[in-house]
Formats: structure tokens, C-alpha cells, sequence
């Protein structure tokens, strides 16, 4: 099976994989509601759990001025309650089932999920719907939460592997842009915004038109989507008929296609190259290096998971064996990417003796040079696509990834690819491939982002 597109004007019911009846697999089915909400199912048979997510596609760069903040805001006022329930009901309703339910917010979309028994999934339709439709943003609330975000900010600022990323993403996109601000907001950003600002991004983008409900497990589809409608009669959300809200335009500067460009065009609306350092009292120093990466949208995101898995995504990865096991330089190394609608980083980390830094600079910067100049050694590419392709199957044994992976085909990709073709696309990687994608990365301007215990320059640091 190819990859199936989904159209948002799409009505009635959509059967999207598993329809060929020639093995009892995975049932993925679509249906746009009369309110404009997406429904999408992954009904796995034999299991238990169920996970639902509710997905609005506005996350941290969206804020306008005035409502920084606004969206990891939203994402704990939520959970305080609304006309129904009271914070304690909705962490009790699933305690008592033994559920769990979270939020995740993102530079582009916000989500808010439970897990529970496949009988419970009633309850769990009731409930997040509840809070995703209805919430109250009191005010006495909000300045609460005001302060424990204010914590959670607090803590994140005393990692230093936060501290780096955090960094390392600002020199990247540019501290003005959008992609270059915390997702959580600033202790600043968050201090300063009033309740109004966000109820006002509350109402503008907590529609029906702009939502998308996924669930996967033990779960039927017409019935999720009865439960749905329902939840959302009740708030008052759908009684007009509207379609969904266009998803956020795919592609890179002018001129490029939808998801694509190259890395070097990309780069070119970035800002150039630059080193920071972040003076902090720590026993290590964290480094990253890395620059422009790929949009979400690209085909070639294929290619740079081999490329990734390859460079740094496991033991038997060539900074891994170089950095820690050949030179016992470092306990954490690894390579990484992310990808945006329009925008994208790819970097390598390590975590390593301040005193060390210069040389695993060094190294870092050699790994991917080499494999940009020299291309794979022998062995490298098998190796790399089995793990992608062995790491893709083992994380669809969980009910919330393949919730997650419904919700990022209909508002990232627009299509629903089936695992056969996502397995496919992976094998079909070539090391000409991996190589000319290695060597357009590091073509690109190159960022370097250290944190540690340095007043000066950590690349003169004496061994």
C-alpha cells in the first residue's frame, strides 16, 4: 500500500489501511465531523488500551505579540477545570481507572492525551473533551499556575542539557523568529502575560474547525466518533456545519516545493554561523555543533534517519564508537534533528571534561565531515536501516505512538503512510544518498553552543 492522502473537504467515512482484507491487521479510518473536527482511528486488534489525543494545530511560534507564553500556558490551565469539573475531578476521573493523561506542547501544535482501559475510553472522550471545549482560565487559577510554571522553567533552566539545546536552537532560527524562542515561554513572557491575552489565544484557536481527535488501540471508530460528536454537543462546538482549517503550508524560502529545498537555501534565510558560550558551574560542558536541518515535509526525512542513525543514533554509531568507546571522552554523544513546516536543525552532541572540549570539537566535527567527504564504510548502511526500520516497528507495540503518529499524519504530512511504506521508503535509502545529504548539512553555515564553567573562550581551554 502507497501512502494515502487526506484530504480535508473529505466527507463520510474514510477507510485508510487495513481495507484489502487480506490479513487481520490494523483497521485506520478517517472521518471529517459536520463541525469541521477530524477524527482519525488505528483499531488494533487484541489490545487493551486505548489512547486518545485531542490535537489543535497552534503551538509556541504561532503567539502573537502580547500572548507569549500563551500556549504552554494553555496546556496547564487546561487541566484546571471547567463549568463540569474541578481540577481534583479531572485527575481523579482517571485515577480511578488507572489512566493517565498528559499535554505535550510543541512550536506547532498543542496535544492533550489519555490512556486507559479500552472500556474506559468513554470516560476518557467525556473528560478531554471537556477540558479541551470548556475550559474556564480562572483567574485565581492562572496566577497559581502562573507559579508553578514559573518552577518548571526554573528547573529546566538548572539542566544544562536544556540550557544547551535551548541555546543552540535560539543561534540557529535567530533569537527574533518564531522557531527560535522557547516552546515554554520566558520567566519574562510569562510574568508579563495577562489572563486576557490568553483567553483571547484560547478562543481564537480552540475551535472545531482547527481540532483533531486521534485514537488508537482497543477501539472502534464509529463509536469513537459517536462519543466525539456527542462530548462536543454538549460544549456547544459543531452545531454549524464548517470544514477543517487548512494545515500550516509546507515548504522552505521562495521558490521551494512543498517540504522541500535544500539545506543550503534554507540556511541561507538563518543566521550565519556563530559561537556561544554559556558560563554555568558545572562538572561537565555541554557541546553541541550543527546548523540548518529539514523541513518536516521533505522526502528525503528518510535518508536523514539512516544519516542520523549512522552518525550518532546508536552504540554502534560512528560518534559513539569514536567519542566514547575509542576515547572514553564522554558517557552521552549522539546525533539529532527536527524538522518544521518551513524549517529545520540537524546538530551532534556530547558531554564531556570542560578541559576536553577542544577535542571533541574536533571530533564531532570530523565524524560528520568524513562522512560528508567519504561517504559509508562498509556495513554502515545495513546497519542504519535496520535500526530505523527495527526502531519503527518496536514503537507501534504502544497505543500512544500510534495515537501520535495519527495525529502527525493529518496535520504535519496530509497523507497516511502504512507501515509497509514507511518500511519501504526507509529500505529504499541509498549511501549516495546518506553521503549527498551529509555533505549539504555540513555545507551549511555551522553553530556552536557550549555550556559549562568558562569565563573564557572553551575552544582555548588548555588540556
Amino acid at each position: 500500500m502507497t501512502a494515502v492522502p487526506l484530504p480535508l473537504e473529505a466527507t463520510g467515512t474514510q477507510t485508510i489501511s487495513g481495507q484489502d482484507g487480506a490479513h487481520e491487521g490494523p483497521l485506520v479510518q478517517r472521518t471529517v465531523l459536520a463541525g469541521g473536527v477530524r477524527v482519525l482511528t488505528e483499531s488494533v486488534p487484541g489490545l487493551r488500551s486505548a489512547t486518545l489525543g485531542a490535537w489543535v494545530g497552534v503551538g509556541s511560534r504561532d503567539e502573537a505579540d502580547g500572548h507569549l507564553g500563551s500556549t504552554h500556558f494553555l496546556e496547564h490551565l487546561l487541566f484546571k477545570g471547567t463549568a463540569r469539573r474541578s481540577a481534583l475531578d479531572i485527575a481523579a476521573a482517571f485515577d480511578a481507572v488507572g489512566g493517565e493523561s498528559n499535554a505535550a506542547t510543541g512550536k506547532e501544535h498543542t496535544t492533550y492525551y489519555a490512556r486507559v482501559i479500552d472500556t474506559d475510553l468513554p470516560l476518557a472522550v467525556d473528560v478531554v473533551a471537556d477540558m479541551v471545549t470548556s475550559a474556564t482560565l480562572d483567574p485565581d487559577d492562572l496566577e497559581g499556575e502562573r507559579q508553578v510554571i514559573l518552577e518548571e522553567l526554573a528547573m529546566n533552566d538548572d539542566d544544562p542539557v536544556d540550557v544547551a539545546h535551548e541555546r543552540f536552537t535560539e543561534q540557529v532560527f535567530g533569537a527574533t523568529s518564531p522557531l527560535g524562542r522557547p516552546i515554554g515561554g520566558t520567566a519574562q513572557s510569562i510574568l508579563d502575560v495577562p489572563r486576557d491575552a490568553v483567553w483571547e489565544h484560547y478562543q481564537q484557536h480552540y475551535t472545531a474547525p482547527g481540532l483533531v481527535v486521534t485514537a488508537a488501540g482497543g477501539v472502534d471508530h464509529d463509536a469513537v466518533c459517536g462519543m466525539v460528536a456527542d462530548a462536543l454537543a454538549r460544549a456547544g462546538w459543531g452545531e454549524r456545519s464548517a470544514s477543517p482549517l487548512p494545515r500550516r503550508p509546507l515548504g522552505g524560502p521562495a521558490g521551494a516545493g512543498a517540504g522541500t529545498g535544500s539545506v543550503t537555501a534554507l540556511a541561507a534565510s538563518l543566521p550565519g554561523s556563530s559561537v556561544l558560550t554559556v558560563d554555568r558551574p558545572t562538572e561537565q560542558a555541554n557541546v553541541l555543533l550543527g546548523g540548518a536541518g529539514l523541513c518536516s515535509g521533505d522526502p528525503r526525512r528518510f535518508v536523514l534517519a539512516v544519516l542520523n542513525a549512522v552518525l550518532g543514533g546508536g552504540m554502534s554509531s560512528r560518534l559513539f564508537q569514536e567519542v566514547r568507546e575509542e576515547r572514553g571522552l564522554a558517557y552521552s554523544v549522539y546525533s539529532f534533528a527536527s524538522g518544521y513546516a518551513d524549517a529545520g536543525l540537524f546538530g551532534v552532541y556530547a558531554g564531556c571534561s570542560p578541559s576536553k572540549v577542544p577535542e571533541v570539537v574536533e571530533l564531532l566535527a570530523a565524524e560528520w565531515r568524513g562522512l560528508a567527504e567519504q561517504g559509508l564504510r562498509p556495513g554502515e548502511l545495513e546497519r542504519a536501516v535496520g535500526q530505523v526500520s527495527g526502531s519503527t516497528v518496536l514503537a507501534l507495540e504502544d497505543s500512544g505512538s500510534r495515537m501520535s503518529r495519527l495525529g502527525r499524519a493529518e496535520l504535519v504530512h496530509g497523507e497516511y503512510a502504512s507501515l509497509e511504506t514507511v518500511l519501504a521508503r526507509t529500505r529504499s535509502v541509498t549511501a549516495d544518498q546518506v553521503q549527498e545529504l551529509a555533505a549539504e548539512l555540513w555545507a551549511a553555515p555551522h553553530h556552536l553552543t557550549v555550556v559549562g564553567p568558562f569565563d573564557t573562550d572553551p575552544l582555548e581551554v588548555a588540556p
